[in-house]
């Protein structure tokens, strides 16, 4: 799949008045400063589509992008937010869980790992919930050419041993760099076929 065109739809705080759900929706959706703005400027070819920031959590609503006229892409607040309220924490859980749960059109979820770190909790219970609620999801695990090959390596089995021990297999996942462009045809060609499938 090669994207031509990525358009801004719309910023939310109500599930409810997200567009029409007639089209596939790929979400994405990761811990603070885990990449998931420059993952979607690399993915859609424009490094200004998706707000970067120095400050994570910078994400607050439901950001809905229109690819190709074809499918939307979804910008979603993280579940582990650095420097906010309590309370707005638990209003963008509730925002993210309400969105989750809500979306007849929602293909996939792609759930951003940093590659760099050893697996965390709010990630393992987060796959989790999602597995138990069955929504389909992927794995994207970011920054990939901040570490060695073999340090890259080590960091996904590691993570692969502690998903299954609760999970049968891996859910699909894919390795990626912002900055280097790896994992971009993958994670296209991955959404390119799904779609492909839900119009069978």
């Amino acid at each position: 799949m090669n994207i031509t065109v990525a358009e801004f739809v719309m910023s939310n705080s109500d599930v409810n008045k997200c567009p029409k759900p007639d089209k596939p929706e790929y979400a994405f959706i990761g811990r603070s400063n885990v990449g998931k703005s420059s993952l979607i400027n690399m993915l859609t070819n424009n490094k200004n589509l998706a707000k970067t920031s120095s400050k994570p959590g910078k994400t607050q609503l439901i950001n809905h992008f229109l690819i190709n006229k074809d499918w939307f892409l979804v910008d979603l607040p993280g579940y582990g937010f650095a420097k906010v309220a309590k309370n707005t924490r638990q209003r963008f859980s509730r925002l993210i869980f309400k969105y989750i749960e809500n979306r007849p059109n929602l293909v996939t979820l792609f759930v951003l790992i940093d590659s760099r770190h050893e697996p965390q909790a709010k990630d393992t219970e987060f796959m989790e919930w999602l597995g138990i609620n069955e929504v389909p999801f992927s794995i994207i695990f970011t920054k990939a050419d901040k570490l060695t090959k073999q340090k890259l390596n080590e960091s996904i089995n590691t993570y692969k041993k502690v998903m299954l021990e609760s999970w049968e297999e891996m859910p699909p996942y894919f390795i990626s760099s912002s900055s280097s462009g790896l994992g971009k045809d993958e994670i296209l060609k991955y959404i390119e076929e799904t779609i492909k499938m839900t119009r069978e």
